[in-house]
């Protein structure tokens, strides 16, 4: 999921791209164009070329993003959209080398936390068909997720953890879209081993909610219920981790570490329920929700994070992994901005840029996938002064750019963003790289991902 132009922001639902269409601003009008910038040549100096996007082979090129990550515990990487190839590829190169270099043990995606556990059980202990869960969860709100990319990286790290089971990676998703059967299998099971008095009870709480269909079924039929009938299912949850939360945890570190895990579970269960509760025909109710949204994204890493001790590089849409929001009205604040509040230096935001190249993207009805292809940035955009850096890959630190590039980096500028559906006419938005962003990877050129046949 994405933005406005992250659509795939918060939208598990089709009506609300007409709210989103109605609130959005007009695109910014372009600046003229300078060629021959001044800032060209600065940000030239500052640039460290990235040899490729894609992973293995020599990784001497990385260390720049080495330094730039630092001490980080949260490295979040950014994406212009979510259907380019190299975005999803440099991604899969950086935190290869993250893992090998740098310590990094989880990669976290903004996908549904029970598809994350899902592919984390492939991950750690080879159970189940990776393909097969991806094409079961990766739907609709998560459309664009099934891909060759994201399937090369989890076959990755299964082959990692054969050579090293005593330290293991992890994949999570951090997102409440969708909620799969195995989560409220979990909390049942748990609940039925420890408490057996109270399953009936969590049956009661839980009933309706299972999902009996597929994912993206499940999801589009989620909104026709009444709003009144979503607020009372998601009262429901809140009293089913309420609940949970009340049994006292066992005395040795396995069992709470299990009782930890199981009540994180009823968490986002909750979390789904309580985010499927929003009014989203209200402007204000769809503007709180995206922000909740972000907030509950963010807290479920830093859970993630001080549950396993593990440092973390989370794959999210630009919109979500930086500070400043796109469009204020529509996402008032973002994940990154959250992830800061709670982590401090501890997080490092890493935006993705393109000049030019193709994506794919459904049209903004939602019915068709599509590839798009897209020429060079316009004048006065970001990508166009990025662009006529030499290097056709890069990366830079924004943090420690020599200071004539500054003022340049703190003005807000037509920049392109693309998420799950592509309306022509809203993919730019005036962001400040350097008060979004402390790294930048551009690259020049970008084609479509290969999704899943």
């Amino acid at each position: 999921m994405g933005t406005y132009a992250d659509m795939s922001c918060l939208r598990p639902w089709t009506f609300v791209v007409l709210v989103l269409i109605l609130l959005a601003p007009a695109p910014a009008a372009a600046a003229p164009g300078t060629p021959g910038d001044p800032v060209v040549p600065v940000l030239e100096r500052a640039a460290s070329p990235l040899r490729t996007a894609k992973p293995g082979g020599d990784v001497s090129d990385l260390r720049p993003v080495g330094r730039a990550v630092g001490e980080a515990v949260v490295v979040g990487m950014g994406e212009a959209t979510h259907g380019s190839h190299e975005f999803l590829a440099m991604k899969d190169r950086v935190f290869r080398y993250l893992v090998e270099r740098r310590g990094f043990r989880t990669f976290a995606l903004e996908t549904a936390w029970s598809t994350g556990v899902r592919l984390d059980d492939y991950v750690v202990h080879g159970k189940g068909d990776p393909e097969r869960i991806m094409r079961e969860d990766f739907q609709y709100t998560y459309v664009l997720n099934p891909t060759v990319e994201n399937l090369e990286l989890v076959e990755w790290m299964r082959e990692y953890n054969r050579r090293h089971p005593q330290d293991p990676v992890r994949f999570m998703g951090d997102d409440w879209g969708y909620t799969g059967p195995e989560l409220y299998d979990r909390v049942t099971d748990y609940v039925a081993r420890v408490r057996p008095d109270l399953s009936p009870r969590f049956d009661e709480l839980y009933r309706g909610l299972r999902p009996a269909v597929p994912s993206g079924e499940y999801q589009k039929a989620y909104l026709t219920r009444p709003l009144a009938e979503r607020r009372e299912m998601a009262s429901r949850t809140g009293r089913a981790r309420e609940l949970l939360e009340s049994l006292e945890p066992p005395r040795d570190e396995d069992g709470r570490r299990e009782f930890a895990e199981v009540l994180r579970h009823a968490t986002v269960i909750d979390q789904t329920a309580t985010g499927y509760g929003f009014d989203f025909e209200d402007p204000r109710q769809l503007a709180e929700a995206m922000r909740w949204r972000d907030d509950v994204m963010a807290d479920n890493v830093v859970w993630w994070h001080r549950h396993t001790g593990h440092r973390i590089l989370l794959a999210a849409h630009n919109n979500h992994i930086g500070y400043e929001p796109e469009n204020p009205q529509v996402l008032p604040k973002t994940q990154g901005a959250f992830l800061r509040d709670r982590l401090g230096s501890g997080y490092v935001s890493v935006g993705l840029t393109f000049g030019r190249g193709s994506f794919k993207a459904t049209d903004p009805e939602e019915v068709h996938m599509l590839t798009h292809t897209v020429g060079p940035a316009r004048p006065g955009s970001n990508e166009h002064t990025l662009d006529q850096v030499r290097y056709d890959r890069y990366v830079l630190d924004l943090r420690t750019a020599p200071g004539p590039a500054r003022p340049w980096l703190a003005e807000a500028r037509p920049t392109r963003s693309v998420g799950t559906a592509y309306p022509e006419e809203r993919n730019w938005f005036d962001i400040a790289l350097g008060r979004c962003f402390d790294v930048l990877i551009h690259q020049d050129r970008v084609r479509e991902v290969d999704l899943l046949s």
